[in-house]
């Protein structure tokens, strides 16, 4: 019996958990080692934030498709590889013994080298922690209905300038019901309390970018459209504001909305704000280069061709984790998705001692950039269209891609 051990539940292995259920390979034990049940998919994670989406349209059932594949889970968080004993070793867990192995557990912003960032800032990434983090705050806010909010969000990227859009959405949407049903009450009253909201009430964003323009890597037509669109809605851009500290507020006297943090620049400028949502350049875990796996500069995981360790031939890794040597590209969730099958061929091939297959990614691919109106906007190297078709495109792909992981019959029972 050989054991592989998939270390995180992300797109990729959730394709080959759903590729092993279909076509198992006799005398492979299958554990996975995830520190979540519920896997949330990329695609659709801004669309949950504007309100699209529920929590179940955009997480997929690591239970079920593991009870679909066979496969054993361990819920923890690994913590580190011990390459000579081929173990996982993870955060509370004992030990897991591999014979294989394969890593995709995606990145986080780097936040590290900003002075308080890590203690005061949400992360984008890990997504369970932020959207613990961003449905608090909309569960909160009709408790202070008159409390102006002040969002910043740092990092002026695809992930930001979507983030920023899909939250304006959610936010006026939920205004916009608070206001229908306090005027369900007597007309006068109810014209009165919208008069007091429509003075009192009010949402800011603010999006941080170091750079001269966002979303440096998409062409100059979606860079223009994405910052009209965003100035158009209030969005205040601070463009070449380079963050370099985040603090806690802590105040003496007693205000009537008082803030939480402040956000300092280089340039001087300082925002106080109540919540800070942290978007900047992926990073690796630390422990991917500290149990001598070869890394990047930034700490990904060097594969080949056949997303196999340049360093050690029985761990392989997929998604953002991986930084294939031969074909640098942009981490998005794209490409972790079309990873899915090649992984899984090579670590059948891996496991039966035959040859591995090469795979080359696509050197583009077409982004779609939700505005949270339902509408979005495609990038393709120097191509650029608007539509609210893209949007309902974007959606349907989506939701296929999301059904293959539904309704699992429970095939085999679990090793």
């Amino acid at each position: 019996m050989k054991d592989l051990v998939l270390i995180g539940g992300g797109h990729s292995h959730a394709i080959v958990l759903k590729m092993f259920g279909i076509k198992p390979l006799p005398g492979v034990r299958l554990t996975l080692i995830s520190d979540v049940l519920h896997a949330p998919y990329s695609g659709m994670l801004p669309g949950h934030v504007a309100g699209f989406y529920d929590y179940d349209q955009c997480h997929i059932d690591l239970r079920s498709l593991a009870e679909f594949a066979g496969c054993q889970i361990v819920v923890d968080r690994a913590i580190a590889i011990d390459l000579n004993k081929n173990l996982v070793i993870c955060q509370t867990c004992p030990p897991v013994n591999f014979d294989v192995l394969s890593v995709d557990i995606g990145s986080t912003p780097a936040t590290l080298s900003v002075p308080g960032a890590a203690e005061y800032a949400i992360a984008a990434k890990p997504v369970p922690e932020f959207l613990a983090s961003w449905n608090q705050l909309i569960s909160e806010r009709p408790n202070h209905p008159q409390k102006p909010l002040r969002i910043a969000i740092v990092g002026g990227g695809a992930g930001g300038v979507e983030l920023a859009l899909n939250m304006q959405s959610r936010l006026g949407k939920e205004e916009g019901r608070r206001k229908r049903e306090e005027g369900r009450g007597k007309k006068e009253e109810g014209r009165r309390k919208r008069e007091e909201n429509l003075e009192n009430l009010s949402s800011e964003i603010h999006l941080f970018h170091s750079g001269a323009e966002l979303m440096q890597g998409h062409n100059q037509r979606v860079r223009r459209r994405l910052q009209e669109i965003l100035i158009s809605r209030g969005i205040q851009l601070h463009l070449k504001e380079k963050v370099c500290a985040v603090k806690k507020i802590e105040r003496e006297t007693t205000l009537q909305f008082p803030t939480d943090y402040q956000i300092s620049c280089k340039s001087g400028l300082e925002l106080e704000c109540d919540r800070i949502f942290w978007v900047t350049q992926a990073s690796a875990a630390d422990w991917i280069r500290e149990s001598g796996l070869a890394a990047d500069s930034n700490g990904f995981m060097q594969v080949n061709d056949c997303l196999q360790s340049v360093s050690h031939s029985n761990v392989f890794a997929a998604g953002d984790i991986a930084a294939m040597v031969n074909y640098p590209r942009p981490k998005a969730g794209v490409f972790a998705v079309r990873q899915g099958k090649p992984l899984f061929e090579n670590l059948q091939q891996f496991l039966l001692e035959k040859p591995l297959k090469p795979f080359a990614p696509q050197e583009q691919y077409l982004g779609l950039i939700g505005t949270g109106n339902k509408r979005a906007i495609a990038s393709r190297g120097s191509f650029m269209w608007e539509s609210a078709l893209l949007w309902y495109w974007k959606d349907w792909i989506d939701r296929q891609f999301m059904q293959k992981f539904s309704n699992l019959p429970k095939t085999r029972n679990t090793k």
